[in-house]
């Protein structure tokens, strides 16, 4: 896209004799005489962690609950509404066992 200098305008492309951008408010007239090219990378959209870093889960409860990779008889949890407000919360557990540390979560 291309922007006339004068008023702004978003330039068009004529297929005239040759190819040229033109303004349809103004008068401008800009000759084509070269491939005109631009390279933007796009940056990807920063997605936030919904289960926090590890300073998050250092002030969740506890419950008395089985971890399924270490057998470790109680893990820290919390409930995150990642779904539409009439569903219901998510909870998300993390094993209290420093070794292990697994994740996992029930709907």
């Amino acid at each position: 896209m291309e922007f006339c200098p004068t008023c702004s305008s978003l330039l068009l492309v004529e297929h005239a004799a040759r190819l040229r951008y033109f303004c349809p408010t103004c008068a401008y007239i800009y000759n084509i005489d070269h491939e005109i090219t631009k390279r933007i990378p796009l940056k990807n959209k920063e997605m936030d962690d919904i289960l926090g870093s590890e300073d998050a889960w250092k002030n969740c409860d506890r419950t008395p609950i089985t971890c399924a990779k270490c057998n470790h008889e109680h893990a820290y949890f919390m409930l995150v509404q990642i779904r539409s407000a009439d569903e219901p919360s998510t909870a998300f557990y993390r094993c209290c066992n420093p070794d292990c540390s697994y994740r996992w979560r029930e709907d």
